[in-house]
Parts: structure tokens; sequence; C-alpha cells
């Protein structure tokens, strides 16, 4: 693997320090650095190491699971949570202590949620290391008392994130509390990974609307995807973020959206935790979901538009994707998370700067110069989104810091 210069700044910080936050930008490459250390752990110590891996999500565990082990290939994996894997699998503390002793000496390497990693502290189990991704979660209330069981009982303890997560009361916890979460060992600025290669800029396109038709929530919002879809460049593949669940699912059932994308010559998928996974009207397992969408991001004659309400936003790999509709308000996380989608490299510019045909940074030669994050607005509704939207990419692209989000009460 080789590292870039910012990424070999973060796995030489972890080296130096047990304990600490890595700020790094969506798409800047943590799990590499996660893995670079990983391996080198485990060549130190060749026996008898356990690892941890928390990830918000079962889709993220799981991803992060598959990127591990196309590097790591001689340890026993375990996952802890209520996801459909592969691997050895429970969520019962007993049965995580059982396979903990089941080979005394050997490597491991646990992939676990925020939701479920107090099931491992609860077996007693030994961690010498821990990695902690997408670790703003980890201040949620049910999450934090076994993210500080880590941080003082456990090993070397490392909280990923490309958003912090503050807090100014003593009534609730932040990753501004550096006993629990150490200091900020490395952060990376977005310039730097345009820079590299590694990112594009975001576009924000605010795009005004006419007023809202009746009452009818899935008309309104089908007009206004069709509007927005017809009437902006860069709308090849697109990611869309819903106000709600079950607006998903009044788009497809209480209008004719479906059969207009698809005349427009769109592939349709959605998702959601309630209803499960849909491709072109067919339900489909998320495996096939996920498989589905990754082929196509990576082919650039695919046309497709992925409708979620949140559980695309943080951390999961969608490649190719040009476009994101924002459909509702998000705090300034969410707003980041849902930026980072988009700004990922066409799969044909990532390979020209490998191979050296073109040079890392000059994004005006790219097929794909930047992400298209757009807002409808029609009347007041959106203009806050807008704002808020513009907000955040001056923060991360502008000014060079990441989306602080501050809880004050």
């Amino acid at each position: 693997m080789q590292l870039r210069p910012y990424q070999d700044r973060i796995v030489t910080a972890m080296r130096m320090h047990h304990k600490g936050q890595l700020i790094v930008p969506t798409g800047g490459g943590k799990t590499l650095c996660m893995i670079t250390d990983a391996m080198r752990e485990l060549d130190n110590f060749p026996a008898n190491y356990t690892i941890v891996v928390v990830a918000p999500r079962i889709l993220l565990a799981e991803q992060l699971s598959s990127e591990f082990l196309e590097f790591i290939t001689n340890c026993r994996v375990m996952h802890v949570h209520s996801g459909e894997t592969h691997h050895f699998s429970s969520t019962k503390p007993e049965k995580i202590r059982q396979w903990f002793y089941q080979v005394p000496m050997s490597r491991r390497i646990i992939f676990t949620t925020y939701n479920s990693l107090q099931r491992v502290v609860d077996s007693g189990i030994r961690v010498d290391t821990i990695y902690f991704d997408e670790a703003h979660n980890s201040v949620k209330r049910n999450f934090f008392p076994a993210t500080e069981y880590y941080s003082q009982t456990g090993g070397r303890c490392y909280f990923f994130t490309a958003t912090p997560k503050h807090s100014v009361t003593i009534a609730k916890p932040g990753m501004n509390d550096v006993d629990v979460y150490g200091n900020v060992l490395a952060q990376v600025q977005a310039s730097e990974l345009i820079e590299y290669g590694a990112i594009i800029s975001p576009k924000v396109v605010v795009n005004q609307l006419p007023m809202a038709i009746g009452g009818d929530i899935a008309e309104r919002d089908c007009e206004n995807l069709l509007n927005t879809l017809d009437n902006n460049d860069h709308m090849e593949r697109v990611l869309i973020t819903a106000a709600k669940t079950k607006h998903i699912a009044n788009l497809f059932t209480e209008s004719d959206f479906y059969h207009k994308v698809r005349a427009r010559g769109y592939n349709v998928m959605w998702i959601t935790s309630k209803h499960g996974a849909n491709i072109n009207g067919q339900k489909v397992n998320r495996e096939q979901f996920f498989n589905t969408l990754n082929e196509w991001g990576s082919d650039i004659n695919q046309k497709f538009i992925v409708l979620h309400h949140s559980i695309l936003a943080e951390g999961i790999n969608v490649s190719g994707l040009t476009a994101c509709v924002l459909m509702r308000n998000m705090d300034y996380i969410e707003m980041a998370q849902t930026i980072g989608r988009v700004i990922r490299l066409d799969p044909r510019d990532r390979q020209a700067i490998a191979s050296g045909e073109m040079t890392p940074g000059n994004v005006w030669d790219y097929h794909k110069p930047f992400g298209v994050v757009c807002v409808p607005v029609y009347s007041k509704v959106g203009i806050s989104t807008a704002q808020r939207l513009q907000s955040v990419v001056d923060t991360i692209f502008n000014e060079g810091q990441p989306a602080i989000s501050v809880v004050r009460r």
C-alpha cells in the first residue's frame, strides 16, 4: 500500500501516541490508515492480539470488514452486531468470550457497531487496539459509556471523523473532552486532499422552483425532483436525500415519479431501514443493492438515481455519484457527510492520476471537476437548507476547517 503524505502523517501520529483524534475530510482514506496501523501492530505482536473496529451502522461495519480483510488474511474474525455475515457473529457476551478464548494465542479482529459495543465490554475480553470510525457518533448518550470504558481501560484507542462533535454543557459528552478522546493527533485540510487527487470540491446549486402545488407532498416532491433533474448539469448518477422515509414510499405509490424518471433513462434505486432495498421496482437484499450500486457507480455509461433518508449519508463508500439533492434540512455533520458522497473522483480521473496520465489537483482537466450539491428551493422552504449548506462548504473547503457540530444544551 502506498500512502499519501497526509496519510503517512496520520499513521506516524498513531505510532507515537496511544490515544487521540484523527480529523480527516470524507474521501481522505481513513480506512487505509487504520489498516496500515493494524498491519504494523499485528506484525509486531504475532500472537494473542485483539483489534476492534467500530462503525455507526451494520452496513459500514460489513464494508470495513471487507476492506480490512483484503490486506489482513491471517486473523480470526468475528462480527458483533445483528446483521447477516458469513463470519462468526453474535451479540451475546458469553459467546464473544467463548470465541475469544477458543484459540488463546490467536490474533483477532472484531467488527462491531456503536449500538453493540457494550456487548463487547460486557464480555470482559482484552482489547489491544480499537478504532472508532465516524467517531462523532460515540458521544450519543447510550454509546458513550462503552466509548469511555475503552478510552480509560483499553490499550490503543483512536477516533476517526471528518465531523467532530463538541459539547459546551457538562450534561452531554463531546469530543472536546480530552480525558476520553485525547488530543487531535492529526488534522487534514480538504485542500490537501484536492491537491493530491483524493477528492474534488463540491459546487452548491440552488434550484429555484415555483410555489408548491396543492397540499399533496408526493406530487410536490415528484415535480420538484423532475424539475431538478431536468434543469441542472451533471445529473447522471444522483443521490437524493428525502425528508422522511414515508416520503420515499409515497413518491412511488402516490405519484408517477417512477415511470417518469424511467422514461428519462434512469435506473431507480431506493433503500430505507424500514422497507429494505429496491432496484427498478424489485425488492432485493442489501448485499445485492450495494453490489449493484457500486457496479453502476463505476460505469460511466450508467444513469441512475438512488433515494434514501439517512442510511447512505455516513461512511458508506459509493463511487461514481455526480450529484446529490437535499430534500430536507440537516445539521452540520449530516450535511458534511452527504457532501462527502459526491466529491469522490470519476473512475476515469482516478485511473488517469494513478497511471501518471493526469496531474492530481488539475481539476479542470478532470472528467468530473466538481460534485454537484443541489437544494430545491420554493418560496421560503429550502432557503435555510441552502444557507446552512453554503456555510458548511465554506468552512471545509474555503477555510480548511472541519465542520464541528456543537451541543449547547
